[in-house]
């Protein structure tokens, strides 16, 4: 089994200059992020949710891969690069969810 953490995160940002604005912080997340001078985000993977009424007006989903759940962690809790991430989302989205887990298939 692995021990990666997969994390997928949605947004409900109604506005295309936003939606855009927050897929540009994801796309640099990888290198801003650092822990103990180094980056340790794994990947990260971000896009416009495709029209569907399945999407349930989610507008942008994102997936981050860490080596562990103490990495997740600390980018919830200590990471700058986050922090600034969540304060520009939470003036812009219209509601946000996260789920993470191992992957039982691997």
């Amino acid at each position: 089994m692995s021990s990666q953490i997969n994390r997928i995160t949605l947004f409900k940002i109604p506005n295309e200059d936003d939606q855009q604005k927050l897929l540009n912080i994801y796309k640099h997340m990888p290198e801003k992020a650092v822990k103990d001078g180094k980056p340790y985000i794994i990947s990260v993977r971000a896009g416009l949710a495709k029209k569907d009424q399945r999407a349930q007006g989610f507008t942008i989903a994102v997936i981050s891969v860490f080596a562990s759940e103490s990495d997740m962690e600390f980018y919830d809790n200590e990471c700058t690069a986050h922090g600034e991430l969540k304060s520009f989302a939470k003036t812009v989205h219209q509601g946000a969810m996260m789920v993470f887990f191992e992957n039982a298939l691997a």
